[in-house]
């Protein structure tokens, strides 16, 4: 599919699952229950609307890294007592200004040497994960959060890429957006494309089998491919939500997709299961990371996932950048 077939396809999808989510929320009349308030969509050619860290020397072995954060916003409501399910990225600088606490120490590790951007987006409230299905996330609420990610990944592309290679991540919801957009990227693209880091979240099956876009790291080097991971104490605490069914898992210690135990500071033995493609970790006890509504940090270590392993993806991005620059 051509660049400009493929975003005409995911925008005709995205339009589909708008209407349908505008329908259901009300837009503004009376329904059965109550009236949802969606925020207008954020405006990416205004430079409010992205983080943005230029590296000091524009050579031609810089590239760039483009980042989508995870969840920060409960279900909040309006002034006239409608409920939003999204986070105001055009609208609250508030907002706006809890997604850079995390973004900005992403940044401190991922844009040293890089060109790092991450745009704001109205990414769906915690209370949405909390106490929906998967199947009502998907059917409801995921087309307003797409439309913005592929917006912002559009307007990256022509405005801010400048021809360079890229490393794309995200965490949490920010890497489900980044498995959604991997699935619609073009050849040219995908060429573009050093790694894609899917932090504490999963890549289905049946994404896989949709797309050969996604296709799993297998070492510390290779190129456009996906590292993904999730971590928990036993396999008993995965979270269905985030981390199964998945389909890949690499060890992001020792790069290996196989069941090789790593140690992580010395006092963290961080092995693959390879049945439920998850990392068991031992010597961590994840205790800094207080339980979030009883889904999250409840034997999973998903709170911790960027920054347990900052040093190691850190020097990860720089590696796959080199052998990009040297192939």
């Amino acid at each position: 599919m051509t660049n400009s077939g493929r975003h005409k396809a995911a925008s005709a999808s995205v339009a589909l699952g708008m209407a349908a989510l505008w329908l259901m929320a009300g837009c503004g009349t009376e329904t059965s229950e109550k009236t949802d308030y969606i925020p207008a969509a954020p405006d990416y050619s205004d430079t409010q609307m992205w983080y943005t860290q230029l590296c000091d020397t524009q050579s031609a072995n810089v590239a760039d890294v483009l980042y989508y954060v995870s969840t920060w916003e409960l279900d909040w409501q309006t002034d006239d007592g409608s409920t939003c399910h999204y986070a105001d990225a055009a609208g609250s600088e508030e907002h706006r200004a809890n997604m850079a606490i995390e973004i900005s120490k992403i940044a401190a590790f991922m844009g040293t040497g890089n060109n790092f951007y991450s745009p704001y987006y109205r990414h769906m409230t915690l209370d949405i994960w909390a106490t929906k299905s998967e199947e009502a996330i998907e059917k409801h609420y995921t087309a307003v959060s797409l439309h913005d990610v592929e917006s912002s990944f559009d307007y990256y592309m022509e405005h801010l890429n400048g021809g360079r290679p890229f490393v794309i991540a995200g965490f949490s919801q920010g890497a489900k957006s980044v498995v959604e957009l991997i699935k619609t990227m073009s050849d040219e693209e995908l060429d573009k494309m050093i790694a894609a880091y899917v932090i504490g979240y999963k890549v289905p099956p049946s994404d896989t089998a949709e797309s050969a876009n996604l296709r799993e790291a297998e070492s510390e080097t290779d190129l456009g491919k996906v590292i993904c991971y999730n971590s928990v104490s036993d396999v008993k605490y995965i979270q269905p939500v985030i981390a199964a069914t998945c389909a890949m898992c690499i060890n992001p210690v020792n790069w290996r997709t196989d069941d090789e135990p790593a140690t992580l500071h010395d006092t963290i033995t961080v092995t693959k299961d390879t049945e439920h493609n998850v990392l068991v970790l031992n010597g961590y006890s994840g205790s800094e990371y207080k339980p979030i509504m009883g889904i999250i940090n409840v034997g999973d270590f998903h709170s911790a996932e960027p920054w347990l392993y900052s040093e190691c993806l850190a020097e990860n991005i720089r590696k796959r950048i080199e052998a990009y620059n040297n192939k």
